[in-house]
């Protein structure tokens, strides 16, 4: 079959924090992607050009880059388009887009961590696909690094996927992405690889292993939808790879639709990638990774194709939802009002808020565009809806990117999405990697007991840490990984993947402590909280406004209190109301967004504004909580 020998398409993937946008990074910088004076002003970790992406330390969204490789034998320029992909698991949907506009993958692994979950997530996807796999052994320099037995688990873990002989004869190479360095011979443990000052023995790894994309001349033009972007000028714009035939830019092509339905529609924009900009193009063909504006409803997963004789393309699917929400309007009394919720000076920063159900469903189905790994349901409630993700970190990154945006929410505590296999409810499970010292792993063992995990595998390097593996409901890790950092002292590091569905795992402890309430409206006092600090841990701030029913600390017991916070000392005729209050106030706990979701019980829910993150009671007013209590216990 011809091919197109000018072009690689290769996907890298790894573990989070391995080092997969560093890599793509020095790749853009060392192919002559930028002039010499702008690389010198480049920022770290281009890729990723979404503010909580820069935040986090983490990839959300795959994103493409193309660079012109010249290789130094004198050959032909190579166009090698790079797919960078997260490493998250939650963000599973991205990773399985991702691979189906590529012919090979780059298996990054840090070289003193070993493959972790999420390796295993992404590698599965990979082999399935009977993609070959380059591996990639970076951070090669770190003082901890252990490269062959490494080396030896990447073996394991593809032996253990059930990789054929093909794909287990990996070409490896070492690396130093952060220096821009890497060799295919190994280095000493702990140290930069001396034979190379650059990524050219990275560069002609690709261009020797990665197949060139193969086409028929005799096929119809076929291209499959793989991303969506938008413009302000061009709209929304398809991401696709032309895997038959040629694309041109005013052509008129079959919109293949989900729904079966065919539609002609005519291309009036063809753009491709080089490094991070796009640029007009006249033609792409087989292989070309392209961008293509004027089809203004075009979805994931649907296909391009000849007007004259279409043939549609296998849809992407995706792994099943295990996680969901209830993501609803903000029904608190402080709707609309500011961060303090008082005075005139938050007039201007309200105006453009979004509060009505309109606005959160519309954007909630122009979330359904890009992402195919989130299902939105209709609930009994028309301001709220149910909101299913791969899992508990997706739907929070979802959920403050709406909040940023001027949103106010109401949300529901995390759920698992259960499925009835036989006659009998099975839930989803996860596989979790835990690595911690020595020292505290009594305590992990016991944590992950209560939340009925197993243990399948335990293992120590000899280096102080051991690292343990437990199969456990995803239910159980709904509000882990707070008391799992407090229980190891912040040093352990945990990672889970989607492991499937077992049978349900009967009744699970929830936290074990009930919550501060408060019981009327008004400003938290120095004065209720210097009272009121022995009697649990609180969360808020003196003159911070409040409501009833509204969640202000957690109790040192396992029931609820209704406590008065706004409590004033009051003034006599001896001394004013300032006086004596020498007493320290312990400086309140801050809740992130994740925290606050984990710390919420059933009858809890989350407010969530563009200034604050709220816990509050689901019923607000105290006695209607109380008879639903005694109804609840009473039967």
């Amino acid at each position: 079959m011809p091919t197109r020998h000018d072009i690689r398409n290769v996907a890298i993937v790894a573990h989070v924090d391995h080092g997969k946008t560093t890599l793509v990074d020095g790749m853009l910088k060392q192919a002559g992607s930028f002039a010499a004076h702008a690389a010198e002003s480049l920022d770290d970790r281009m890729m990723d050009s979404n503010d909580l992406e820069r935040e986090k330390g983490i990839t959300i969204l795959a994103k493409n880059t193309a660079v012109k490789y010249h290789p130094k034998d004198g050959g032909d320029v190579v166009t090698i388009n790079i797919i960078d992909t997260p490493g998250h698991a939650d963000f599973g949907g991205e990773v399985e887009r991702g691979l189906s506009m590529v012919d090979a993958v780059v298996l990054l692994v840090d070289a003193s961590e070993g493959p972790l979950p999420q390796t295993r997530f992404v590698l599965r996807k990979a082999l399935a696909a009977r993609m070959p796999v380059i591996l990639c052994i970076n951070k090669t320099d770190r003082p901890d690094s252990r490269i062959d037995e490494v080396v030896n688990e990447t073996y394991d873990l593809f032996l253990d996927l059930d990789a054929d002989e093909d794909q287990i004869e990996f070409p490896i190479v070492y690396a130093c992405a952060r220096d821009g360095v890497a060799s295919l011979t190994k280095p000493e443990d702990g140290t930069v690889p001396a034979d190379s000052d650059n990524l050219e023995p990275f560069f002609s790894t690709i261009l020797s292993h990665v197949p060139a994309p193969e086409y028929d001349d005799e096929k119809p033009l076929q291209a499959h939808v793989t991303n969506l972007d938008a413009d302000n000028f061009l709209g929304r714009i398809a991401l696709l790879r032309v895997e038959q035939g040629h694309l041109k830019k005013g052509q008129t092509v079959a919109w293949m639709k989900r729904d079966g339905t065919v539609q002609n529609v005519r291309i009036t924009e063809l753009m491709m990638t080089e490094a991070l900009t796009r640029k007009p193009a006249e033609e792409a063909g087989p292989g070309d990774i392209c961008a293509v504006a004027g089809i203004p409803d075009i979805m994931i997963g649907e296909t391009l194709a000849d007007p004259e004789n279409p043939i549609a393309l296998p849809l992407i699917t995706v792994d099943e939802p295990a996680i969901s929400m209830t993501i609803g309007t903000n029904t608190s009394p402080l709707v609309g009002r500011g961060g303090t919720g008082k005075g005139a000076d938050n007039k201007a920063a309200v105006k453009d808020r979004k509060v009505t159900a309109r606005q959160v469903k519309d954007r909630l189905d122009r979330e359904l565009i890009g992402n195919v790994s989130l299902r939105v349901l209709d609930t009994e409630r028309p301001d709220a809806w149910e909101v299913q993700g791969r899992g508990e970190l997706a739907l929070a990154i979802l959920v403050e990117q709406m909040r940023r945006e001027g949103f106010e929410l109401t949300i529901g505590k995390p759920q698992v999405v259960t499925q009835e296999i036989d006659g009998k409810v099975h839930e989803p499970v996860e596989r979790m990697t835990i690595d911690v010292p020595e020292e505290h792993m009594g305590a992990v063992t016991q944590l992950m007991g209560v939340r009925k995990g197993r243990m399948d595998n335990m293992s120590n390097h000899g280096s102080g840490w051991v690292r343990m593996e437990f199969v456990v409901p995803s239910r159980g890790l709904i509000g882990f990984r707070t008391e799992f950092l407090t229980n190891t002292r912040g040093t352990g590091i945990a990672h889970s993947i989607h492991e499937g569905h077992e049978p349900w795992f009967g009744t699970l402890a929830t936290r074990n402590n009930g919550s501060l309430v408060a019981d009327r409206a008004g400003a938290v006092t120095a004065f209720a909280m210097t009272n009121l600090q022995e009697r649990g841990v609180l969360f808020t701030d003196p003159g911070t406004e409040v409501y009833e029913g509204m969640i202000v600390g957690e109790n040192s017991r396992a029931d609820d209190m209704d406590v008065n916070i706004t409590k004033e000392k009051k003034l006599t005729n001896m001394r004013s109301a300032s006086a004596d209050s020498f007493e320290a106030i312990v400086p309140p706990r801050k809740l992130s967004l994740e925290q606050s979701l984990e710390f919420c019980r059933d009858d809890e829910c989350v407010e969530v504004t563009p200034e604050a993150v709220r816990i509050r009671k689901v019923n607000l007013d105290a006695r209607e909580r109380a008879r639903a209590a005694s109804r609840a216990k009473h039967g």
